[in-house]
């Protein structure tokens, strides 16, 4: 089984940046190692959960949503297990709980039905 924990979330002024992290824990990293894909998603009230960006298990290849490329940058530090979100020129329609989660197949989809694992989420609010 696959802990995952986010931190980074905060109050961000319009036009600002962030830096999210997706911490990444195994009871038997035996089994698992790094071979997952590791998406970031994120909910706003009242709206349907959305896939932000993914990134698949070396780190070669990123997918972004059309409403953030350009803006976010996915990461990920193997040897550390932790996987990054970078986000510039934030605007207010990004304010949003973000989760990160793990798709054990690898498949690189940022489609939620996809992922295995699930962090608690961390708060984004962009306001002046």
């Amino acid at each position: 089984q696959l802990r995952l924990v986010e931190s980074g979330g905060g109050l961000v002024q319009p036009g600002g940046s962030l830096k999210l992290s997706c911490a990444v824990a195994s009871e038997y990293p035996e089994d698992y190692g790094e071979y997952y894909t590791i998406g970031w998603f994120r909910q706003a009230p009242g709206k349907e959960r959305e896939g932000v960006a993914c990134i698949d298990d070396s780190g070669d290849t990123a997918k972004y949503a059309d409403s953030v490329k350009g803006r976010f940058t996915v990461s990920r530090d193997n040897a550390k297990n932790t996987v990054y979100l970078h986000m510039e020129s934030l605007k207010p329609e990004d304010t949003a709980i973000y989760y990160c989660a793990a798709d054990l197949d690898d498949k690189n989809i940022p489609i939620s039905q996809f992922y295995d694992y699930w962090g608690q989420g961390t708060q984004v609010t962009v306001s002046s």
